[in-house]
């Protein structure tokens, strides 16, 4: 039964990692949620039924500019990278919707503060976060083995893994599964295939999987989640954040700071650049950092009752 919403709530969509329309992950934005129950906010974000749902409340904090609460179409997460990116750039450019700017915002999600820089240069506007968690080794779940990954993908088991590059599990609030895959091919060829994906997925403890592979500016990638809702998503921050400990295992990134670019949704027709900053010091990952753009597409209100 659906849950009664209090009021008349306004919100918008963008396009996020993105500058055109109709490309990237589409996030919905759910503004004035401060009396919204979590019952009602599930309620609303499965019926956006996006990948994402975010819902702005007053910060705890004056100091800050918004607590947010985030939700797949099946259940709330404590934080995640596309509706922090867009977001962040929806109350930013609410705030100066004219002319090039550059200011700081922070985000109370439930994973931590999030501190967002959003700037617009020659009409483009991006922004850059701070992961609330530096990513490490998963404390649940075991990685599954590459047979079964590979049923689990409908791939072949000598299609998974490349160099050094072996699959595992990260988190850093959220927990995601990293699989990598020898080339491009193998890529476009994986789909979640049943029942093996729910026995990978139940040994790997986690409801996802993430695979990439390199590409000339870094990394392309895919991410599978049917079992949250997100049969396939065109964008996913929080793993390509989460996915600097599993570059750093596979010693892609050495001490000092590496940028790169990951591209992903390419196979769904909605490409995505996300810029991807990591800082090593002494051998361990110091901080991460996700950057990306996002365009409006359209605002307006959900009816109470």
């Amino acid at each position: 039964m659906a849950a009664f919403l209090p009021k008349t709530l306004a919100f918008a969509t963008c396009d996020v990692f993105t500058t055109e329309r109709f490309a990237g992950n589409p996030l919905a934005i759910v503004l004035g949620a401060d009396d919204v129950s979590d019952q009602a906010m599930q309620t609303i974000a499965r019926e956006f039924n996006l990948s994402e749902t975010i819902f702005v409340q007053t910060p705890d904090d004056p100091a800050h500019t918004a607590k947010v609460r985030i939700f797949f179409p099946t259940a709330e997460i404590p934080f995640a990278g596309h509706p922090t990116i867009g977001c962040a750039i929806h109350l930013a450019t609410k705030a100066q919707p004219s002319g090039d700017f550059d200011t700081d915002i922070t985000l109370e999600e439930q994973a931590g503060l999030v501190p967002v820089r959003v700037w617009r240069k020659n009409g483009v506007t991006r922004a850059e976060f701070q992961a609330p968690v530096v990513p490490f080794k998963a404390e649940q779940g075991t990685t599954p083995e590459t047979e079964v990954l590979a049923r689990a993908l409908g791939i072949s088991a000598t299609d998974i893994g490349f160099g050094e590059n072996s699959p595992g599990i990260f988190e850093g609030g959220p927990r995601f599964m990293y699989v990598p895959v020898k080339d491009l091919t193998a890529l476009a060829q994986a789909r979640p295939m049943e029942p093996a994906w729910s026995q990978a997925i139940e040994i790997g403890a986690v409801d996802n999987a993430y695979l990439y592979t390199p590409s000339q500016t870094g990394f392309q990638a895919r991410m599978f989640s049917p079992t949250a809702g997100i049969p396939e998503d065109p964008a996913t921050g929080s793993a390509s954040a989460i996915l600097a400990a599993q570059l750093l295992a596979a010693g892609h990134l050495k001490e000092g700071e590496t940028q790169l670019t990951l591209t992903q949704g390419l196979e769904m027709g909605r490409p995505s650049q996300i810029g991807f900053r990591a800082r090593v010091k002494n051998g361990a990952l110091d901080a991460v950092y996700i950057s990306g753009s996002a365009v409006p597409v359209s605002t307006g209100h959900i009816q109470a009752g």
